[in-house]
């Protein structure tokens, strides 16, 4: 397939997706884009699928992409009768495969979007491998973290985070946005037409992220260490250094949880390590979603623990 581009892969998200999958309770928007052995991409909070346009240029011309945005967030279909969690999200990606006709396939998961790839797939003898980027780890959830949590249950909150990050100024505030970049000036343009813009303007868009934050449940992520053990395929971390949601140290600790997993860290990159660096993030991801199954991955992403 001739190599993609920038400029073609964010129109891509401008426009309505190919497809909308009826997941039961609303619907995914479905967006596949290369050639090769099939990728499923699953986004966290508070974006979408679209969160992937940046690598996907680097990915395209190796493997298929298949990218999803879940029911509340980007192109989704959903009503205020939608069930809106993280458990649902979590059995809307445990049915994708089949519902997207995917019968071996490797799985990417970023932030959330990491811990629900990981519940809804583990053990699934379809997938070959995973890449999880600056995601929930077993360590548990630092102070900020849970202080996020503790603050999406005051009243008032829903208006709180739309006037928070409608205002370039206010979103930048460390205590806000402005650990999701190393570099905070990405949280304007792209990344506030995709995601912040919708936010701030769209009410609903705004309630069905916060009904999603609501329903985060610690125990997801107490439970990941036994989780990890039956993910026995090729596992690559991949972490921004400067994330302060997901801690570099809880990340090393997490790699010998996994029977097969091994850690990439790239300097200077915050939560959104794949927007900051999608090169060195692609050139980290693609010896493990190209190998053969059965096979470690290639060692040329340069891991830094394993």
């Amino acid at each position: 397939m001739p190599d993609m581009t920038a400029t073609e892969v964010v129109d891509l998200f401008r426009r309505p997706p190919q497809r909308l999958v009826d997941v039961g309770a609303g619907s995914v928007a479905y967006r596949r884009v290369g050639d090769g052995p099939d990728v499923l991409f699953v986004h966290g909070w508070p974006v979408s699928g679209a969160t992937f346009r940046s690598l996907l240029p680097h990915l395209a011309a190796h493997v298929t992409c298949h990218v999803v945005d879940l029911p509340g967030a980007g192109s989704s279909r959903f009503d205020a009768t939608t069930e809106l969690s993280v458990a649902r999200h979590i059995r809307t990606v445990r049915a994708l495969p089949d519902l997207l006709g995917l019968d071996d396939l490797a799985v990417v998961g970023h932030d959330s979007g990491g811990l629900i790839a990981r519940h809804a797939l583990a053990a699934d003898p379809r997938v070959r491998a995973m890449a999880l980027l600056n995601t929930e780890q077993p360590a548990g959830l630092n102070g900020r973290f849970r202080a996020f949590l503790a603050a999406s249950r005051l009243p008032g909150f829903a208006a709180g985070l739309g006037w928070a990050v409608g205002s370039p100024r206010i979103r930048r505030q460390p205590l806000v946005l402005g650990g999701a970049f190393a570099d905070r000036r990405l949280l304007d343009g792209e990344f506030d037409e995709f995601f912040l813009r919708p936010l701030h303007r769209i009410p609903a868009r705004r309630r069905a992220a916060v009904r999603v934050l609501r329903s985060f449940e610690p125990r997801l992520v107490h439970e990941l260490a036994a989780l990890h053990a039956r993910i026995d395929v090729p596992v690559r971390l991949v972490w921004g250094d400067r994330d302060p949601f997901f801690p570099l140290a809880w990340a090393e600790r997490m790699v010998p949880t996994f029977p097969r997993a091994d850690l990439v860290t790239v300097p200077g990159a915050g939560l959104f390590v794949h927007e900051e660096r999608p090169r060195e993030v692609a050139a980290a991801l693609l010896p493990v979603l190209t190998a053969e199954p059965g096979r470690p991955p290639v060692p040329d992403g340069r891991p830094t623990h394993g």
